[in-house]
């Protein structure tokens, strides 16, 4: 069951990073690279990515055999996350959380 359930998760889960080469872009992801030859004369070449974070992905679990329901969805667009979740508990009361973050509000 818990193999169908990553499988499941897996193929739900979409996610997609588009690339973009910037230089000035402060809170986002990037990485940077030097390269030194060591053959004739000694050079250095600074070379800096960026990419752009962007993803969705949602599950749901719901096993009748042990109980456990839940679900969650949740969408990025660069510094800008958008979020639910919900939580069967076992009192039989459903906890609900929705969540929000940007660069202004964390």
């Amino acid at each position: 069951m818990l193999a169908k359930i990553c499988l499941a998760f897996a193929v739900i889960c979409a996610i997609s990073v588009s690339a973009q080469h910037e230089h000035h872009h402060h809170g986002h992801a990037s990485s940077s690279q030097s390269i030194k030859q060591h053959h004739g004369h000694a050079t250095e070449k600074h070379v800096e990515y960026y990419a752009h974070p962007k993803y969705e992905f949602a599950y749901k679990v719901e096993d009748p055999h042990t109980g456990d329901k839940k679900s969650q969805h949740e969408a990025r667009d660069g510094d800008v996350v958008k979020g639910v979740y919900s939580l069967h508990e076992p009192d039989g009361t459903i906890r609900i959380v929705e969540y929000h973050a940007d660069k202004k509000t964390g």
